[in-house]
């Protein structure tokens, strides 16, 4: 039986891994730390056995401490993080807050319990989980970043999660901390806030709203679903070499306007095949026979884009055992079928509804 604490667990990511993981695990002790800012939601985690919530903020560090002594925490899984790009572009402040000071924090208190005063270190392993934008923007014929990939992060976001990469590495090498790093590619899957890319287009193709595209639409990313990523990452947290870090990919590299269109032409076949989803979703393009590309917009590009992303997972594959599983069609189209079995919780989200837990707005 281990016991584990998991920061940012009522996320997107956060929230899949407590899933996968208890699945896997099921005598372990699940501890999540969740500020629930507008990106956690409780019924992220319903239906989950055995499992405590601490709404606080991971720059608490004496409440970190105790959570740590108290529980008797052996593995640290640190997936909170301000994430999206645009947000950081608009207001780095809380980037550098969380992602930053908030990574300081943990290890600083992860080293007082695990480290400090004692001969020998408690067993142990903090996990700390990152991006591939934290090496910059790729050319079209350069090789996919891999662990040896030099830092160039391009936007406050991406500059953030390498600071916090950078001070991961130095609690290793500095206090002897066991430490893993894990830098993934773009995630989609169940849970997804909809201000990414994957889900923000599904629903605004259900909900009739305008798809804006950034300049060209064809800026590439490497796609991950996010059960993959979470298989990845407990591969890491078990069997990872202290001190390593390890790329985790999809193997699906894709420019956005192809996910668009895939997006599109998948919503409409649905439709076809389902006249009651006409019923549910009538501003539906595909509800009154049109196709959902007609939603297309094009707008400005986003501020400092990045033209492209790739991974190179061999490491993880060859010392790990890591293989995705989910092509980027079969992933796309059982993460369809979560949104329309799950219209409440994306309506909750856009209604905002799921705020009436009291978040700690940032």
């Amino acid at each position: 039986m281990t016991n584990l604490l998991v920061t940012g667990g009522a996320g997107f990511i956060g929230a899949n891994f407590v899933r996968h993981w208890r699945q896997n695990n099921q005598d372990d002790n699940i501890i999540i730390l969740d500020a629930l800012t507008y990106a956690g939601n409780r019924s992220n985690l319903d239906n989950i056995q055995n499992i405590d919530i601490v709404v606080a903020d991971i720059c608490d560090t004496d409440l970190v401490i105790q959570l740590i002594n108290d529980h008797r925490i052996e593995i640290i899984a640190h997936f909170a993080a301000e994430s999206h790009v645009d947000r950081s572009i608009d207001g780095p402040d809380a980037f550098i807050e969380t992602n930053v000071i908030g990574t300081y924090s943990l290890l600083k208190a992860a080293k007082v319990c695990w480290i400090d005063g004692r001969d020998e270190p408690l067993p142990h392993r903090f996990h700390h989980v990152s991006t591939d934008e934290v090496y910059g923007s790729l050319g079209a014929d350069d090789p996919a970043f891999d662990e040896k990939t030099a830092y160039a992060p391009n936007s406050p976001y991406s500059a953030s999660k390498a600071a916090s990469d950078h001070l991961v590495r130095a609690y290793h090498h500095t206090f002897g901390m066991n430490v893993t790093t894990s830098n993934c590619s773009n995630n989609y899957g169940p849970y997804q806030f909809p201000e990414k890319l994957i889900p923000l287009f599904l629903i605004n193709c259900l909900t009739g709203a305008p798809l804006p595209i950034y300049g060209d639409g064809m800026n590439v990313r490497d796609w991950l679903h996010v059960e993959d990523h979470c298989t990845g990452i407990s591969s890491v947290i078990k069997n990872g070499r202290n001190g390593e870090t390890y790329a985790i990919g999809g193997g699906e590299e894709l420019p956005n306007m192809a996910v668009i269109d895939a997006i599109c032409s998948t919503v409409d076949a649905a439709f076809s095949k389902d006249q009651s989803l006409a019923e549910r979703f009538p501003d539906a393009p595909a509800a009154n026979g049109l196709p959902s590309d007609s939603l297309k917009t094009y707008v400005n590009d986003r501020l400092g884009h990045d033209k492209r992303y790739a991974i190179n997972e061999s490491k993880a594959r060859m010392e790990l055992g890591y293989k995705p599983s989910f092509s980027f069609k079969r992933g796309f189209e059982d993460t369809l079928q979560w949104y329309l079995d799950n219209e409440h919780w994306w309506q909750s989200v856009l209604n905002g509804s799921y705020l009436s837990d009291g978040p700690k707005q940032k």
